[in-house]
């Protein structure tokens, strides 16, 4: 059965570009934007950094898993998008999958808050929110096996990386895992 790697982290953390890469070191593969079920929601919507946005960020990312796991039953899928440890028996338990790959993207702080302010054609640019955001992976209890840290390498190196880790099951996620 083809697989699911979640590549998540804070905004400007580069999972959106490394994604990209890691994707197409699979065939037959897809690409999930995260984002883009966030950018269903219209009148109401509650920016997800914050607090009160809770139960909406859960139904979103519950509609995100649901089609990703129906994908991952047909091909290699990876998903990005913003998936903190505190969302991640979730998202795995709505996907329908028995496990997923999963791996933060987590460089320094200064890195990130400078890419999200130097992006182009990218919706989201608040620097407060990103830090936030980072501050939440960097706290959380994550796994460290989970965490990639080392960004000298670069987008394809980075997803090569993953790829490694992906096949050697050191990423996985799931009951026994």
């Amino acid at each position: 059965m083809p697989g699911l790697t979640v590549v998540t982290g804070p905004p400007g953390a580069g999972k959106s570009t490394v994604a990209e890469r890691l994707v197409e070191l699979s065939e037959p593969s897809a690409l999930v934007a995260g984002d883009d079920f966030f950018a269903f929601l219209r009148r109401g919507a509650i920016s997800p950094w914050l607090e009160s946005a809770h139960a909406q960020n859960t139904a979103v990312t519950e509609a995100a898993a649901a089609a990703t796991g129906r994908l991952a039953r047909h091909c290699e899928v990876v998903y990005d998008g913003v998936v903190g440890p505190w969302f991640l028996d979730a998202f795995l338990a709505s996907t329908g999958v028995s496990h997923l790959h999963y791996a933060v993207l987590l460089p320094p702080l200064a890195v990130c808050l400078d890419r999200v302010a130097t992006r182009a054609a990218h919706g989201f640019t608040d620097r407060d929110a990103a830090e936030h955001m980072w501050h939440e992976f960097r706290r959380s209890d994550l796994d460290p096996r989970h965490v990639v840290e080392d960004h000298e390498a670069g987008p394809e190196g980075l997803a090569q990386a993953l790829a490694q880790r992906r096949d050697a099951g050191t990423l996985a996620v799931g009951p026994g895992r």
